[in-house]
Order: structure tokens, then sequence, then C-alpha cells
């Protein structure tokens, strides 16, 4: 195996993005594969390989239903027909729903329908219309943000997802229905800047391990922030990750000169929720740092059982982002929402710029309302996703919005959450089995969400092998040997550790996108590469 360390290819590599560097780790892998007739492992990113049915059948079968509606309205002979008419349309609907109630998705249709009508007193006519129009998509969304009964739907299945039942009294969240949680992310950054909520050079704090784009947004030259990391670096005595916080690092945050957090929670690589103790020193934070604003990227949260947002418990300070892609196995639908307390720091700033930043923000939003000062944070967030101009076109498309509110209440209407316990089931099998083929039962932990298992090399180096051991590989090889590695000797892809700002030696392992005897093998595999090296020293100390 080659040296790599301090090569000028090493070098180089180690400045891409591990999304970046993926493709030349594949195709290590590829030559692998097709020298021994193999099959490739990619455990290298975290595209699920699942979907929920329940909710797409219903999709399909409202489909169905509103195509009808349409031809209903006019229906020429060329392909042409109307749009859904809303007087009347819910009796129509349940006539139909009635009469197909075979179709695949009608009898979850008809329950969801039931649930708003009760459960969230809607209007019969104006909800079906909702559904019915935005599932033809024959419409600008309006509103902008989000559709109305979209925006209800999806409040209740977010006081679950990442509330844990128990929302903030008195401070609902208002939503924008966004393409994914990346572009919310984009929308978050932008918006924070133009608003002078966040200037050039400010100082910030994330919490890493994390999602490489918050490690390298800030560092572009628009934003050029002073970053201070707040490191996931506390060990158990016998020497394990905890993947928790130093309460010193987080007393860091009482400097009011750091404007923004940024969290991915739970964590990405390590995938695992803030712990509590970490939460109340947050909260005692900002009573010294009241102005501190929060962003907390919930993508996986719903992995975690009870699972509660930085949104939750600090409603004022922090926004969410949260994903559907996940937990529902829908990457490719683009579909998340940004959530802001209706009483919030951001719009509270705002409010107090001096009056030369006020004039420049009724300038530049000027087009849109006659009370600059009364557009909220968030609309401002929509309109800069369309550049201002736009802002009468933004929106997520409306059968995004539509499959968006169907998953939801898929959620809410599971009181028993036979869903829900299945796909913990699954996650946690997965990495039952990755953990015990490297060799090793884990211990339960009711914050680890399991998406991802963040595997510290050098950790296990000295475990296994001892001190000496895990100083030669450090001091011989590059991280990014053992990545390779992998790759070119067993066609399994990971991506490196060190690229999420986790520990040097240390591999990210996706737990959503093989199943779970692909797992033994990967584990297997790892250990296997791991003690090769080790057989490397034991080769290295003979020939001294």
């Amino acid at each position: 195996m080659d040296n790599l360390i301090n090569s000028p290819l090493d070098k180089e590599l180690s400045r891409l993005s591990p999304f970046e560097l993926k493709g030349r780790i594949i195709a290590m892998a590829d030559e692998k594969v097709k020298r021994d007739a193999n099959t490739m492992l990619n455990a290298g990113r975290g595209n699920p390989n699942w979907v929920a049915t329940e909710a797409r059948d219903a999709f399909f079968a409202l489909g169905i239903f509103a195509m009808t509606e349409c031809r209903l309205n006019f229906n020429m002979p060329e392909g042409i027909a109307g749009v859904p008419q809303k007087e009347g349309i819910s009796v129509r609907f349940e006539t139909w729903s009635r009469e197909n109630a075979s179709i695949p998705g009608v009898q979850f249709l008809r329950k969801a329908y039931e649930y708003c009508l009760m459960e969230m007193s809607a209007d019969a006519d104006s909800l079906i219309a909702e559904w019915a129009g935005g599932i033809v998509g024959h419409h600008y969304p309006t509103p902008p943000r989000i559709l109305d009964y979209t925006e209800k739907i999806i409040r209740r299945y977010l006081d679950w997802a990442i509330c844990a039942e128990n929302p903030p009294k008195d401070n609902v969240f208002d939503l924008f229905a966004v393409e994914g949680s990346t572009a919310g992310m984009c929308y978050f950054f932008d918006v924070l800047k133009q608003n002078f909520l966040l200037d050039k050079g400010d100082s910030i704090a994330i919490m890493v391990p994390v999602f490489t784009p918050y490690i390298e947004i800030p560092q572009l030259s628009e934003f050029n922030y002073d970053v201070l990391n707040v490191s996931a670096d506390v060990m158990t005595p016998d020497g394990l990750h905890t993947w928790q916080y130093d309460p010193k690092d987080i007393e860091r945050l009482r400097d009011p000169k750091y404007k923004m957090l940024f969290v991915t929670n739970p964590s990405n690589p390590p995938s695992y929720a803030i712990s509590p103790d970490t939460v109340r020193a947050l909260q005692d934070v900002v009573k010294d740092n009241p102005n501190l604003m929060i962003l907390s990227d919930d993508v996986y949260g719903t992995f975690v059982r009870n699972y509660r947002s930085l949104i939750a418990d600090l409603p004022y300070n922090t926004a969410s982002c949260y994903s559907y892609s996940k937990y529902f196995g829908a990457t490719g639908w683009r579909i998340a929402v940004t959530a802001v307390s209706e009483k919030n720091i951001f719009d509270d700033l705002i409010a107090r710029l001096p009056e030369d930043k006020k004039a420049a923000l009724n300038t530049r939003y000027g087009s849109l309302t006659l009370d600059v000062p009364g557009l909220k944070f968030i609309d401002r967030m929509v309109a800069e996703s369309r550049l201002i101009a736009l802002n009468h076109t933004a929106g997520l498309s409306t059968p995004q919005q539509i499959q968006m509110s169907l998953l939801s209440l898929g959620s809410l209407m599971d009181k028993k959450g036979v869903y829900h316990d299945r796909m913990i089931k699954l996650i946690h099998d997965r990495y039952d089995a990755l953990w015990k083929n490297f060799g090793f039962s884990m211990p339960e932990d009711a914050l680890r969400a399991e998406y991802y298992s963040e595997i510290d090399m050098m950790v296990w180096a000295e475990k296994l092998h001892g001190k000496d051991f895990a100083d030669f590989i450090n001091n011989t090889y590059s991280p990014l040997a053992f990545v390779f590695r992998l790759a070119s000797e067993t066609g399994c892809v990971v991506l490196n550790g060190d690229g999420f700002d986790g520990p040097r030696w240390s591999i990210r392992v996706s737990l959503a996108n093989l199943n779970g005897a692909d797992y033994v093998r990967l584990g297997k595999n790892i250990r296997m590469v791991l003690d090769e090296f080790a057989k490397d020293w034991e080769v290295s100390k003979a020939n001294k």
C-alpha cells in the first residue's frame, strides 16, 4: 500500500469535501469489484434505501381524483381540461372515495380527510380544494411561503417530530416550505447577510462534527466568518467517544461577540442528539448572550425517541430546518420546512437595527410592501429565495407540498407509532450488525439516532493493539490511507470523518443505504483492514 503521508496528492485530496472525494474512493472500490467480480458496498452517502408507502399511495390516488375534477370542469378531446372547482368538492370527494375504496391509498386519504375535519376543524371544501388543486399544480403556490392547510398540518407534525408532543407555549411556528433542507440552509445564510444580522467577518460558532456545508459556507468570501468550533470531544473513562460537548466549551458562547450558533442535531456523522445537560447549558448561556441566534438542522431527529429540537427549548432564539428526506425515504422529493417562532430574535434584531440599515432595507423590500418594518424575517427569507423581484413566483411547488402534508398526516394518524417503531428497529439492526462484526457490542444510548456511525480508528487501534501501534499509524500514514485501503482491497466505500471536522482518523459509515447482511460484511472488512495495518507495524518493527 502506498504511504500517502505528506505526498502532494494527499495534501491536494485532503482539501476536498468528503462528498467530492467520494468519487475517487468509489473508483478505487470499482476497480476491486471488477477484479474480483464482487459487489461494491457504498456506505458513503446517506440516501435511504426505503420509501414510506402509504402516503405515496395516497398521493397517486389523490391525483386520480384531482384529474376527474379537472375533467368535470371541462374536457376537450385534444387533451385539455379545466381545473378543480372548490364549491361542493368535498361532497364529490366523499362520493369518489366510497366508490373507489379498492384503489391503493384511497382509505388513507379518507382517514386523513376525516382527521383534518375532526382534529383540526378544517373546512371540508377548502381542504380538498387545496389538495386537488395542489396536486395538479395549476397555480402558483399561494401563499408563497406555504399553503394554508399544509402549514396547519405540518405544525402539528413538528409538534410530534421535533418537540416530543410538548411544543412551546404561546409561540407557534411560522413555516416556509423549501426544496430540501439544503435550500433552507442557503436561504437562511443569505437572509441573515442581507438583513445585517450577520456581517462579513462576524464571529459564529458551529457544533462539530457537522454536515460539511456548515463548515464550507462560512469560509466563502461573501461571508468569511470568524468560526469557533465547539467539538463533541467528551470521552468516557475507558476512552470511548460520547459525542457530547464539554460544558466549558459551551460557556464560551456567553461572549456576545458570538452572534450565531449552527447545530446539526442529531449530529452528522456521529448521529447523537444533544444531551439534556447541553440544552440546559445553552439555555443558561442565552441569559448572558440573549441575542445569540441559533439554527438547528433537525433532519435526523425522528430517529430518536422523544426528540426535542433546540427550537422546542429555546424557541425565541432558534430557527429549525426539518427535512422529510431521510425518515420517509424521500431525498428525491426535495421537501423540507424552515420553522421560526412567531416571537423570535431575528425579527427583534431587525427592529433594533440602526436607522441607516433600516433605510437600506426599506429600499430593498419596498416593492413588496408599504410596511417594510412589519415584514417578518421568514417572509424576507421567502423574498430572498427569489431575489425579491420574483417574490410573486416564490414557493415550493404545490405537488411537493401536498406530498409533505400526506407524509405528515401518516405520522399523526399512526397513534401506536407502528412506522416509527419499525424504522428505528431497521436502523438499529444495521448498527448492531456493523459493530458486532467489527468486534464489539456497543452499549445502548437513548440519544443515538444510528443513521450514521462515526468510528474513530485511532481509538480502536489503541484498544486492540496498544498505544505504540496507534502512534505508528498516526505518524506513518495519512488518515485517507484507511479509507483508500478499505475501498481498494474490499470494495467498501466510507467517508473520512475529518472532513466533517471530526477526529482525524475517524470514518463515517451510512447505515441507511445498504441491507442488513451488507453491514455484516462491512464491519468485518473494517476490522480486517485495521488488523492489516497492525501487520504492517509488526513488519516495520521486525525490520528495524
